[in-house]
């Protein structure tokens, strides 16, 4: 690979591993913010959802001005909302202003959802290109991780109890500067450059991205392929009928995938932790291992997926949640019922055990799946709003667990918030192994015939004007 491809690859994951870093940093905070602005559990709920709100946002509004204005500049926005949101939220005296800086925060976090992927995708060769996107989804594992551990290192440093969570915020500025200068070294996406009217910069920026003029050709063509193949595509309408199977399979995968309650539990582990009887340093401390454990998993995930399928993933994800999900909600009915919430240091264990397996199931299926899956099953005209839509999904859920976990597992106890998820992934498992297709292997040009969808070029999007699907 040339330098440039490798830098390039680099400052997207960057944006993708501050993305993990602002998802997991919160979990830090909870309690601290919770007891500085006196906050009721709806309230602490709400506030710690205010990130995700924006998330919504950014996902949803990302792609037209990525088409309008190129990818690199609405990067560089991703990288100052980014900024705004660790600093802003840091020097908050009120929790208004912390909600409008994590608001803008998670407005960078749903855009970078969006435009990363394509920004790799776009820049890399096809040879390596499979790799490189996947290193944005490994950076955002990663920065979970370092959100864990920068919590940790913090509390054990500052140690005080009413700074603490502005220091736990204001790190992720670090990243977020280092993601806004190595923007200046990348180039904007050829494809993007070509499909505006700029063919020879587009063509310029191939020739340094390849390592020979037969590679250079082949990428050429590919884009021009892909152009040709997208003209249409804002013409066809997206609910109809004929749509209407890969719609749902999207949609469910989407809503499963935060109805586990990965979200709420990446938020509030240290919290959970507390709760199941470990002092608040060895919550902190056992938070590390959950994002160490999410991180192998993944790549665990990432090198046996394309070997064992998709659906194969799904059912092993979906029984170690289940197993997982039902340990932890029994263990917590126990210790709250039968022993009248006498927790110790022997029932903390015991959760954070059922935490490791639950984020390797996590990791090994959901995690590895759910975008690699929408991005296969949507046809080559609709697959961009289809990856819109599945993020949405996902983003929306991601919210609704995140909100009302506080208030769930303080109001009604750990057994019946972890009930909830259990229950939810026994559907999953039942809808994996009834209707989930695999997708492994088959070329996305096949896979409209596989799913036994057909396109009618008249379908005017009213569900009962298309006929014969």
């Amino acid at each position: 690979m040339r330098p440039l491809v490798i830098r390039s690859a680099l400052v997207a994951s960057i944006g993708g591993l501050v993305f993990g870093f602002d998802t997991a940093v919160i979990s830090g905070t909870t309690e601290q913010l919770k007891s500085y602005f006196q906050l009721s559990d709806a309230y602490l709920g709400w506030a710690v959802g205010m990130a995700l709100l924006g998330t919504i946002l950014g996902a949803l509004t990302a792609g037209k001005p990525a088409d309008r204005y190129g990818r690199k500049p609405v990067l560089f926005v991703i990288g100052i909302l980014y900024m705004a949101g660790a600093l802003g939220s840091a020097f908050a005296h009120d929790i208004i202003t912390l909600e409008i800086f994590r608001f803008l925060g998670g407005i960078g976090v749903g855009a970078a959802s969006v435009c990363a992927p394509i920004y790799t995708a776009e820049i890399a060769p096809a040879k390596v290109r499979g790799r490189l996107v996947g290193l944005v989804q490994f950076n955002i594992v990663l920065g979970i991780l370092l959100a864990y551990l920068s919590n940790t290192i913090v509390r054990a440093v500052v140690n005080d109890e009413t700074s603490d969570w502005r220091w736990m915020f204001g790190v992720m500025a670090i990243p977020a500067a280092i993601f806004l200068i190595m923007l200046f070294s990348v180039p904007e996406t050829p494809r993007w450059l070509m499909a505006n009217g700029r063919e020879q910069q587009g063509r310029d920026v191939i020739a340094k991205l390849t390592t020979s003029k037969e590679e250079a050709d082949f990428q050429i063509q590919e884009i021009d392929s892909s152009l040709a193949a997208a003209e249409n595509a804002p013409k066809v309408p997206f609910f109809t009928k004929s749509h209407a199977k890969v719609i749902m399979l999207a949609f469910m995968i989407a809503m499963f995938n935060q109805m586990s309650g990965i979200n709420a539990i990446l938020y509030y582990a240290p919290v959970v932790m507390v709760k199941a009887g470990a002092s608040t340093d060895a919550a902190f401390q056992m938070s590390i291992a959950v994002g160490f454990m999410n991180l192998v998993a993944t790549m665990a995930a990432l090198t046996v997926i394309d070997r064992i399928g998709r659906k194969k993933l799904m059912i092993i994800g979906s029984i170690g949640y289940i197993v997982s999900l039902g340990f932890m909600s029994a263990l917590m009915f126990y210790y709250e019922q039968a022993l009248g919430g006498a927790f110790d240091s022997q029932s903390s264990f015991l959760v954070l055990g059922g935490l490791l397996v639950f984020i390797a199931a996590h990791a090994f299926g959901q995690g590895a799946v759910i975008w690699v899956f929408i991005s296969e099953i949507f046809p080559n005209r609709i697959r961009g709003r289809g990856q819109s839509f599945g993020s949405l999904t996902h983003w929306v859920f991601a919210w609704l667990t995140s909100t009302f976990f506080p208030p769930v597992i303080n109001g009604l106890g750990g057994g019946v918030a972890f009930a909830i998820f259990a229950v939810f992934m026994v559907g999953q498992l039942f809808w994996v192994l009834k209707v989930m297709p695999e997708t492994k292997g088959v070329p996305l040009e096949e896979m409209e015939a596989k799913l036994g969808l057909t396109h009618d070029p008249n379908d005017s999007g009213d569900p009962l004007a298309a006929k014969g699907h």
